[in-house]
């Protein structure tokens, strides 16, 4: 291949839907859904690259991947996966973040340090000079599993058969959920159907920030919004719960202070408008939540981290499709 090689440009990853149910007849597996950012790795012959599912390239964040020989028998291919972070055990959206968000190599190698990740691999999408996209996942798998040589960085997910025995035992451990995948199926680039469907403990959107409260001079909660199709920003809740450190609200505090602005960016009236400081609504944020209130609020939204979705990409109809915004401000 030339220097130019075609595998990098970065394609969009087959996308599950979200259901509440468990699949009937054909065939399907179950694989744990781990709470953390989808990354594809793209290899030639040594040289390698990584790109979210944005398109956005991550090669600099996770240096772990740099030797390929490590982890792949092959020396060109594109792997699929989510990298993950440990915290207490368990994966945490909030400390791949930091590995995520580093934009300087000074600060990465520090995170490495601080923050050690795995990209944990569920499927394969170009292999020793082919693309394999076309064909069933039954067969991706098994090559994948020829592939892939695990180590301290890189793990293959594993497959079960038992559907309902696996989510119990994700429900157990309190771990995101599972996705269940027909094994007949091909990876559809930049798709999203039914043949793979997650189903998840607790769900999650990411919310545009309109503004904050403060306690001691420090922010301590976010008021969350979404688009609805007008482009009208909807008050959602306000969330000051979870997995934000001190160092997360004191930036948090910086942030505010250079976004501030005297006008609501909401089309409706905040429940805590009253101590509210608006901002232009230029952050985003990941929050878990149980369901929605008949008035289409959060209930119980829990932060989980910063993210860089733009703000217009936070609209009803991507982060909750099943809700229509009809209420007019």
């Amino acid at each position: 291949m030339s220097n130019e090689s075609h595998l990098w440009k970065p394609v969009v990853p087959f996308e599950p839907v979200a259901t509440d149910s468990y699949p009937n007849g054909g065939e399907w597996i179950a694989q744990v859904k781990w709470d953390g950012v989808r990354v594809l790795v793209y290899a030639d012959r040594g040289q390698v690259r990584l790109f979210n599912r944005r398109l956005n390239e991550r090669t600099m964040q996770y240096p772990e991947l740099a030797q390929t020989s490590d982890y792949c028998r092959s020396d060109t291919f594109v792997l699929d996966g989510e990298m993950i972070a440990l915290e207490g055990g368990k994966p945490s959206f909030h400390q791949v973040m930091r590995r995520d968000g580093v934009r300087k190599a000074v600060s990465a190698a520090a995170a490495r340090r601080e923050v050690p990740v795995v990209y944990m691999v569920f499927d394969v999408l170009y292999a020793d000079g082919e693309w394999v996209t076309a064909r069933p996942l039954r067969e991706r798998q098994a090559l994948l599993e020829r592939l892939v040589k695990p180590g301290p960085h890189v793990q293959a997910v594993r497959s079960e058969t038992s559907l309902r025995g696996l989510y119990e035992a994700v429900d157990k451990l309190e771990l995101e959920g599972v996705v269940f995948k027909d094994l007949n199926s091909t990876y559809e680039i930049g798709g999203k159907d039914k043949r793979w469907r997650k189903k998840k403990r607790f769900r999650d959107l990411v919310a545009v920030v309109g503004g904050v409260t403060y306690r001691d001079n420090l922010v301590n909660a976010l008021l969350l919004g979404l688009y609805d199709a007008e482009g009208r920003l909807w008050y959602i809740g306000h969330a000051g719960a979870g997995a934000f450190t001190q160092n997360d609200w004191r930036h948090m505090t910086r942030e505010a202070a250079r976004l501030r602005t005297a006008d609501r960016p909401f089309a409706n009236m905040p429940v805590r408008s009253r101590d509210a400081v608006w901002l232009r609504p230029l952050l985003t944020v990941k929050t878990n939540y149980m369901s929605w209130t008949p008035d289409m609020a959060l209930r119980q939204p829990v932060l989980q981290s910063l993210t860089d979705l733009p703000p217009e990409a936070c609209t009803f109809q991507s982060q909750a499709p099943d809700l229509i915004r009809k209420e007019e401000p």
